[in-house]
């Protein structure tokens, strides 16, 4: 499936750990799915069972000893996974695909946290998205000290325990995306209520979803 044929409309979100993805993740499908729209809910890694199993290996504190480069092709092959299996059905579809993370999570990590050269994780992303790209992507962007607080409130994972240092790396790779990328990557301020970080996400959204979801 190309990105030229599909139906449905793919969205993804971003940002460093505990810049608040997950609850505005659910928020947003709450919107869409308000406004008539089919909404198919992911998180990266997983969203298969096959995924799932990627996922525990790559978040567990005990493989601190992860070279990066597996690190790398675990994700790659988490996703490739994800997008063959659920993401390319529910686009043939016309379902909005909205996606807790995805390749940018990828170039920002590995590439901007852990250093790997950019070309080699791009080449890598490309695998591993099976020629599937985001509509949109919007990166929930907050302070690194005041995010990672928040992430490590109730325990640390693998890649939260790397610390503040690798944390704004992270930042900084998503801020160049969001330059190198306008038309596809969205910036928006994660500080604020709930409810007005959500309105400012579907204001970054509302050509793709339409002003009914601001409404509902």
């Amino acid at each position: 499936m190309s990105d030229a044929t599909r139906t449905g409309t793919f969205i993804t979100l971003e940002g460093i750990d505990g810049c608040g993805k997950s609850t505005q993740a659910a928020l947003l499908a709450e919107k869409i799915e308000a406004a008539g729209r089919e909404v198919v809910r992911l998180r990266e890694p997983g969203g298969t069972r096959i995924s799932e199993k990627v996922r525990e290996i790559l978040l567990d504190p005990e493989n601190a000893e992860m070279a990066d480069e597996c690190e790398l092709l675990l994700y790659e092959a988490s996703r490739a996974q994800l997008v063959r299996q659920v993401v390319v059905p529910a686009l043939e579809r016309g379902a909005v695909v909205l996606c807790d993370r995805f390749y940018d999570s990828t170039f920002a990590y590995q590439a901007g946290g852990r250093s790997l050269d950019e070309s080699l994780v791009e080449r890598c992303n490309e695998l591993g998205c099976c020629g599937v790209h985001p509509d949109r992507t919007i990166v929930l962007d907050l302070d690194v000290e005041r995010a990672l607080a928040r992430a490590t409130a109730d325990g640390t994972d693998r890649l939260e325990a790397e610390g503040v240092a690798f944390q704004q790396r992270v930042r900084d790779a998503y801020l160049r995306l969001a330059e190198a990328e306008p038309a596809r990557v969205r910036l928006v301020d994660a500080d604020g209520g709930v409810d007005e970080v959500a309105e400012r996400i579907l204001s970054a959204l509302a050509d793709l979803v339409g002003d009914g979801a601001r409404h509902e």
